[in-house]
């Protein structure tokens, strides 16, 4: 039985620092690169919702990212994914978070 390496790494998400364990055979790199596609996401988010509320932020990113994932498997299997459910509920949460909407304050 081979053991399994734990390292941290250490990204910056929002400005702020996170240490990330990595297991096994994934790299630096690699968290590296999630961390950036995160950040990138999270700042898109920010800018087209407009909210400052970082739980906020972090939920309709990884909403966006759900949604990607969801199309790119289905893509791969042909299986049908309700893929429009998502994207309606990532809809209404976006205009729940809207200045004037009715979200979570």
């Amino acid at each position: 039985m081979k053991a399994v390496a734990n390292r941290t790494v250490e990204v910056k998400i929002q400005g702020r620092p996170y240490r990330i364990r990595a297991e096994g055979e994934t790299d630096s790199a690699t968290v590296n690169r999630a961390a950036a596609l995160l950040d990138e996401t999270m700042e898109r988010v920010r800018l087209r919702a407009g909210t400052v509320d970082s739980v906020d932020i972090a939920v309709l990113a990884a909403l966006n990212l759900a949604n990607t994932l969801v199309a790119e498997r289905e893509m791969k299997t042909g299986a049908s994914v309700p893929d429009e459910r998502v994207r309606a509920m990532l809809e209404l949460i976006e205009a729940a978070l809207a200045p004037g909407g009715v979200g979570p304050r």
